[in-house]
Parts: structure tokens; C-alpha cells; sequence
């Protein structure tokens, strides 16, 4: 019988090699949450690709999207918790988190730009399909009594408007909850008010029209609540408004000997 020799691998490192990599220059290194970020980038260039089908398209950029938002739940909340620390503990290339945090959200901002520019692009291609998003601006009179319809049967009564103001505090926001903050004038008073109206995520998000010489078309929610909000607030003019989602920490740790786990929750 042969006898077995342990064959050295040419590829292993040594103790002092490993070491020596470990302790070489953070040059050599690339950050952990930047190349999380270019994987992401590869992802919105699928839809760029115009070897794929054009929903596909769609999707890909979607996915970008999804992604950006797992990312600041999980790796920039870590980062944001580490600065308010005050942890200065640097990466292998060399940032401390705060040089991190700063370096991401640079990146991030050109990424979200570059996924705008990207949705424009395939709105245009969709509209040479017969597939539109259309604004208010673009109704006709039988699209907005179809809407008016729509509205007040399907997402006027799981809306619950609500007036933010000392005796009215600001309510509690679910992870990626999307609302829209408006800033209201009533007839005949002189001071402003503030509301906040909460989209369920049971409705969806893109409405369909009732189709118009063969196009698909389609409109946002948030606009066809903003078409209708005399309907929400009676005798109020909207000075202003604008939609934003809030976007949580995913990872909360709970100290199990906490004296108040309610307090800590609501905290976190």
C-alpha cells in the first residue's frame, strides 16, 4: 500500500506571510460597506442592459432599490451606532466609522442618482410600449371621476389623517412606512397647520387607470391622495406637502436585565 504524504499547498500562507498581509498597508484593502455598494451598482447596470427584456429591466432596478434599503437598515445603522459611540476603531482600510459613514453616503447619493436617471430612461422606453405614468396634469375629466370613485371606496377609508401639534405628538412610524407630511391652511385662521397622513401598505402603490386608445397607464398614490385631500381635511388649503419613508435599524439589541424592555423598545 502507498503510503499518503501531506502535499504542501503553494497556495497556503504561512504564520508570517498571514501576519505580514494583516499588518501591510490599508491601501491594499477595500471597505467592506463600499464594495456592498458597487455590488449594487452592478445590479442597476442590469437595468441598463438592453440585452434584457424591458420589465426585466424594471426589476433590476427595483431589486437596486430593495437592496439600498436592507443596506441602511443593517450596515449603515451599524455605522451611524458606532459613531454615536464615539468608537473610533478603524477598518482594515484604514477609516475610522465616522470616515466611513461619510465616504458610504457619498456613494450612495451618486447611486441614487444614477437609479433616477435610470427609472427616467425606462419610463420614456415604456411609453414607446404603451405603458405610461401619468401625473395629475395628464387626467381627463373621466379619469379623475374614475379616481374620485376609486378613492372614496377603496383608499379613503383606511386613511387616517392626523393633526400633528402639542396636544397631537408625532405617531410612531413603522420601518419603511411611507407617509405624506402636509402643511395645511384653514379658512379664516391665521396660523398653519401640520398633518401627517399614513399610507397603508395594504394599497398599492401604483394605481391603473382604465385604459385609454390601447396604453396601460398608471398613477401613483400619493398622488391621487394628494388630488383629494379636501376630502381628508373639509375647508383646508395644502400650502405644502411632501412624502417621505423612514428607515429603521434592523439589528436592536435588548439588554435582557433592562428595567423598562416598553421604554427600550421605543427608544431604540
Amino acid at each position: 500500500m502507498n503510503e499518503l504524504k501531506p502535499v504542501r499547498n503553494e497556495f497556503s500562507l504561512e504564520t508570517g506571510a498571514a501576519d505580514e498581509i494583516a499588518g501591510a498597508s490599508p491601501d491594499r484593502f477595500v471597505n467592506r460597506e463600499f464594495s456592498w455598494l458597487q455590488f449594487n451598482r452592478r445590479v442597476l447596470d442590469e437595468a441598463q442592459n438592453e440585452s434584457h427584456p424591458l420589465l426585466e429591466r424594471l426589476r433590476f432596478l427595483s431589486i437596486s432599490a430593495d437592496n439600498l434599503d436592507e443596506f441602511f437598515m443593517v450596515r449603515v445603522a451599524g455605522l451611524a451606532g458606532q459613531v454615536r459611540e464615539h468608537i473610533a476603531t478603524r477598518s482594515a482600510d484604514g477609516r475610522t466609522p465616522e470616515e466611513q459613514l461619510e465616504h458610504v453616503l457619498r456613494e450612495v447619493a451618486r447611486l441614487q442618482i444614477d437609479q433616477h436617471d435610470s427609472l427616467n430612461a425606462l419610463l420614456a422606453l415604456l411609453g414607446g410600449e404603451g405603458i405610461e405614468l401619468v401625473r395629475a396634469d395628464a387626467l381627463n375629466q373621466s379619469d379623475m371621476k374614475w379616481l374620485e370613485d376609486h378613492f372614496m371606496e377603496a383608499i379613503f377609508p383606511v386613511l387616517t389623517p392626523l393633526s400633528i401639534d402639542p396636544a397631537h405628538p408625532f405617531p410612531f412610524i413603522p420601518n419603511l412606512g411611507f407617509s405624506i407630511a402636509l402643511e395645511l391652511q384653514h379658512e379664516g385662521e391665521l396660523e398653519p397647520m401640520t398633518a401627517l397622513l399614513r399610507l397603508p401598505v395594504a394599497l398599492k402603490r401604483f394605481i391603473q387607470l382604465p385604459d385609454r386608445s390601447g396604453t396601460v397607464r398608471f398613477i401613483t398614490l400619493e398622488d391621487v391622495v394628494s388630488l383629494f385631500i379636501g376630502k381628508l381635511f373639509p375647508r383646508y388649503q395644502v400650502i405644502g406637502s411632501g412624502t417621505f419613508r423612514i428607515i429603521r435599524d434592523s439589528d436592536i439589541e435588548v439588554e435582557e436585565e433592562a428595567e423598562d424592555l416598553v421604554r427600550l423598545f421605543e427608544s431604540a
